[in-house]
Order: C-alpha cells, then sequence, then structure tokens
C-alpha cells in the first residue's frame, strides 16, 4: 500500500514537473503558451502578405467566383503586367532606390558624426541638445512642415534656384540631420560608439591621430554592422515615405509610394492603353491594386534577403534589443 501510494506520488510529481517544469520556462504549459502568442502574432503579419501574394495571381474571372477564396483556378501574370504598366516601370523604381539611397547615404554619415559627437565630446549645452535631438522626433511632422515648406519656398524665390519639385529639400534636412527619423539613426550611433572603450581613442591621438582620424580609422571601422544597419533603416524610411515627399517633390518624379497613392487615378486615365486588355479596356479590380502593393514592397524584400545577416549583426551590436 505504501509503495503504490510513493508511486503514485512520484508519478504526480513528474506530471507536475512535464507541464510546470522545474523553472517558469521549462514546462508544456508555458512553451504551449509562447507558441500560441507566436503563431497569433505570425498570423497578424503573414496574412495580409499571403492574401496579397494570392489575389495578384488571381484571373478576373476566379476573383469573382464565390467558390475560390485563396487558391487561383486559372493563374495568371496580367495583374503584374497591368500594375508594371501603371506605375511607369522601371522608371519609377530606378527613381525609388537612387532617391531613397542619396538620403539614405546622407543621414548615416550626418548621423554618425552626430552620434560620435555626443560619445565623445563635452561641449556647452550638450544636455540641451541632445534633448533637442530627442523633441525633434517627439514633435509631429505636420507640425514643421509647413514651416520648412514656407522656408524653402523663401530661399527659392530670393535665390531663384528650384528647390520644390527636386531632391534638394529633403537632402538639406537630411545633412542638417532633420531627415526621416534622423533621430532615432542619432541614437543607435550614440549608443554603439559609447561601448567603444574611450582607451583606444586615447591611444590613437598619443600616435598623433586627429579626430577625423579617430572618426575614420576607429570608430567607422569597429562600426560596419551598425553602419548597415542604420543605412537599412533610413533607406526603407525613405523608400516608404510619402507624406513629405509628396510636399516637396510632388510629381515632378515619380516615386513607387507616391505612384501607388495614384494608382486609381492613373489606371482610371491610361486604362484603355494598357497592355493586354480585352477589347483595350480594363475595369479596375483589387488585383491590380494588389499586384502594384506587391511590386513595390519586391525591392524592400530582395533587398533583405541578401542583407539580412548584416542586418541582424548590427541590430545585436547596437543594443536595439534592450541587451
Amino acid at each position: 500500500m505504501k509503495s503504490n501510494k510513493l508511486n503514485f506520488v512520484w508519478k504526480d510529481s513528474r506530471l507536475r514537473s512535464k507541464l510546470l517544469g522545474y523553472h517558469l520556462t521549462d514546462g508544456w504549459i508555458y512553451r504551449s503558451a509562447v507558441y500560441l502568442l507566436l503563431v497569433a502574432i505570425a498570423y497578424v503579419f503573414l496574412y495580409p502578405l499571403l492574401r496579397m501574394l494570392s489575389m495578384t495571381f488571381m484571373s478576373t474571372a476566379d476573383l469573382i467566383n464565390p467558390e475560390i477564396d485563396w487558391v487561383p483556378q486559372n493563374w495568371s501574370l496580367t495583374n503584374l503586367r497591368v500594375a508594371w504598366s501603371v506605375m511607369d516601370m522601371p522608371g519609377t523604381i530606378f527613381n525609388s532606390l537612387w532617391y531613397s539611397g542619396t538620403l539614405a547615404l546622407a543621414q548615416t554619415f550626418v548621423s554618425a558624426m552626430t552620434g560620435f559627437a555626443f560619445a565623445r565630446y563635452q561641449f556647452k549645452f550638450k544636455n540641451f541638445w541632445f534633448m533637442m535631438v530627442l523633441l525633434s522626433f517627439v514633435i509631429p511632422v505636420p507640425l514643421v512642415l509647413i514651416p520648412r515648406w514656407m522656408m524653402f519656398i523663401t530661399v527659392q524665390n530670393t535665390t531663384g534656384i528650384k528647390l520644390i519639385g527636386t531632391i534638394f529639400p529633403q537632402l538639406m534636412m537630411s545633412i542638417a540631420g532633420q531627415g526621416v527619423y534622423s533621430a532615432i539613426l542619432i541614437l543607435i550611433f550614440f549608443n554603439f560608439f559609447k561601448m567603444i572603450p574611450v582607451s583606444l581613442d586615447e591611444a590613437a591621438r598619443i600616435d598623433g591621430a586627429t579626430s577625423w582620424q579617430v572618426f575614420y580609422h576607429i570608430i567607422l571601422k569597429m562600426s560596419v554592422p551598425t553602419i548597415a544597419t542604420v543605412f537599412l533603416f533610413s533607406f526603407v524610411w525613405n523608400y516608404n515615405e510619402s507624406y513629405i515627399t509628396s510636399t516637396f517633390v510632388r510629381s515632378a518624379m515619380k516615386l513607387m509610394p507616391l505612384q501607388l497613392s495614384l494608382f486609381d487615378s492613373i489606371f482610371e486615365r491610361m486604362s484603355a492603353n494598357v497592355p493586354g486588355a480585352p477589347g483595350g479596356q480594363f475595369r479596375l479590380n483589387e488585383s491590380f491594386k494588389m499586384a502594384a502593393t506587391l511590386i513595390t514592397m519586391a525591392p524592400m524584400m530582395i533587398m533583405y534577403l541578401f542583407v539580412q545577416r548584416q542586418f541582424v549583426e548590427g541590430i545585436e551590436k547596437t543594443g536595439i534589443t534592450g541587451e
């Protein structure tokens, strides 16, 4: 009787250890809850993407067929061809890449210098200027956009140099540290540069290195993953930005997000000239928009496939994860 009781207690403790674990994170209940949460989060992120892929390759007959929900019965590339033509590819994607790349290079360089200055130098009102950097991120963009636009209009009228309708306003703001989310990029560099021992700077200065030589030969060369991460952040943010771009660039340059936002009006204007349209005419539907969205996302997805290792390494080293 006593043996049976001990056996029952042993089995009960073993079952409890499997369910709850010796620590909270070891048990099946905790792991099941974590996996359930991860699946729910993955569903929220993946559902729109999978839905977009499904509708991109649906024919018009599949789209209006109530029996077809996810898997197309008649796979078709017509939606991609229509979206490619309406968005004026490949010229639009070329404009977006060089435009975003130019702004990203300027932002990365200026953010690195600013982060280096805050991390290594002591100067008057340092805390005040650091708070101004943080405040530039907190203040809503629409609140400062109109004053900036008026400033560039005044400079344009005074000098006679065309600024509105070009890349120069946003490039000048990037150089001044006021680009898209420049405050975050400065903080990333500041956080990483603080982790580099100051003794390396002192050793270089003893050997006669100047501040620029310290910045280039020590700081930048030790920060390649961080630089890659900041550049990718800046590139993606400038690539997807449409509010500021539509104010300064307007319709002077065809860019991917702007073309996507104007997809309906462009389609209606040129639908009679869309290649492959039956009878020379297509009617606007969701499949065309999904195809245009996929084309807009494709450059960023392809870029991430090639640089994901450097991106993850840069995030780990910059401490974005909170480590």
